[in-house]
């Protein structure tokens, strides 16, 4: 894997913009959209910026949540959810003051059902609709993280069709690395995980897609490069050069298909995801077949960069995951939801680190998306947005689940 980009000649590495900190322990769990923090750290894209990343593979993200809160881990690529919810103390954890340094990816998680469930003909979202209205015994669905992103599709998702997720289904954490074994066994019967684990289900003929997380919102936020705030009011140089270093590495993903080939080829490694090639690859490329005889390439398969597109951390992003907390009861009450995303996003660095790298920036702090129920989320008020919902959890006394 080569880097074709020239490094741009960056005085602070030798001056007063240097980082404070030139090695730092960067935190990852085994997901395709890792991708561009480990390139970074393994193909020549740090250094530049006057760092070594030394990436530490997480089991859980309860493992990594419980690092990155302590500060074992400097940063990591994480859930969105996860971030906020330990910034606002309801991640399982003590409240601890976090920040988003820019978004890694968006798109490409997918929800998979059981081959017993296809074998019983519910095998689209109106079949699943009325079996689990139908049916005598709750169907048992898994996600990653409670507060995490996995956690946030499922549950709309699942709601967009009439199902309500925390009363009509159980609803329990597995990592996502054990989806599939977890799938075989039929302690599960459905569940929400990023790639590689929603094809390998696929692919091992334990049971199929039912629906992408783009097609629940397209071009959604995904994971993030999330540290505490403590890191960088301590190291903003190194937070500032991490944040280029990926940035870097991202663009170069995206550059041809022949990078994308030569990714895909570096995160089967044992050390990255330990998946066959065969998993990860296609849904790289944006190659879908579900497990139901249907194939299509995805216009909004895994999207690491799009020209600084998939990376600005936007207000209206971060927002968004907290008025899913308060719909399903995880938050009691409404929070500052713009002042909270204006403490946990870093705007202004990540604009910095990008202007520098000749990343284009978008000058809006919000964006403008509609999901699939047709409803608009453009964060102007999120609290009538959250309590907008005809399947909620508003009333319900605050989610055991978050404490997990």
């Amino acid at each position: 894997m080569k880097n074709d980009f020239p490094a741009t000649p960056l005085a602070w590495v030798n001056g007063s913009d240097a980082p404070e900190k030139h090695s730092l322990d960067i935190g990852f769990m085994a997901l395709s959209d890792c991708a561009s923090v480990v390139v970074a750290a393994t193909q020549g894209f740090a250094q530049p910026y006057g760092l070594t990343l030394n990436l530490k593979r997480q089991s859980s993200w309860a493992g990594l949540r419980d690092k990155l809160a302590s500060g074992e881990l400097d940063a990591a690529h994480s859930l969105y959810g996860l971030i906020y919810a330990v910034h606002l103390g309801i991640g399982g954890t003590s409240a601890t003051e976090m920040a988003v340094l820019m978004g890694l990816n968006q798109n490409a998680q997918g929800i998979n059902l059981s081959s017993a469930l296809q074998r019983q003909g519910v095998t689209s979202p109106e079949a699943l609709e009325r079996f689990v209205h139908q049916s005598s015994t709750k169907l048992t669905f898994a996600q990653t993280f409670p507060t995490g992103n996995h956690a946030m599709w499922l549950y709309y998702w699942l709601a967009s069709q009439g199902i309500h997720p925390l009363h009509d289904v159980n609803s329990v954490v597995v990592p996502p690395a054990q989806m599939t074994v977890h799938l075989k066994a039929g302690r599960i019967d459905g569940f929400c995980a990023g790639e590689p684990w929603s094809a390998d289900a696929v692919e091992q003929g334990n049971g199929f897609t039912l629906a992408t997380s783009q097609s629940i919102w397209p071009d959604h936020p995904e994971k993030v490069l999330g540290c505490t705030r403590a890191f960088v009011e301590q190291y903003p140089n190194s937070a500032r050069s991490l944040v280029m270093a990926i940035l870097a590495a991202s663009r170069f993903i995206e550059h041809s298909p022949d990078n994308r080939h030569s990714t895909a080829q570096l995160l089967s490694g044992k050390a990255y995801l330990d998946a066959p090639l065969s998993s990860i690859e296609p849904r790289l490329l944006g190659d879908y077949h579900d497990g139901l005889g249907n194939h299509w390439h995805d216009p909004r398969a895994l999207c690491l960069h799009d020209q600084g597109r998939a990376n600005l951390p936007y207000l209206s992003d971060g927002m968004w995951f907290m008025t899913q907390f308060r719909r399903w009861g995880l938050l009691r009450e409404d929070p500052d939801y713009l002042g909270v995303a204006r403490q946990v996003q870093q705007l202004a660095l990540y604009r910095d680190a990008a202007t520098a790298l000749g990343v284009p920036c978008d000058a809006r702090n919000m964006r403008s998306s509609q999901l699939i129920d047709g409803i608009l989320w453009d964060g102007s008020d999120p609290s009538a947005y959250a309590r907008g919902f005809r399947l909620h959890a508003l009333a319900d006394s605050p989610a055991a689940l978050a404490q997990h």
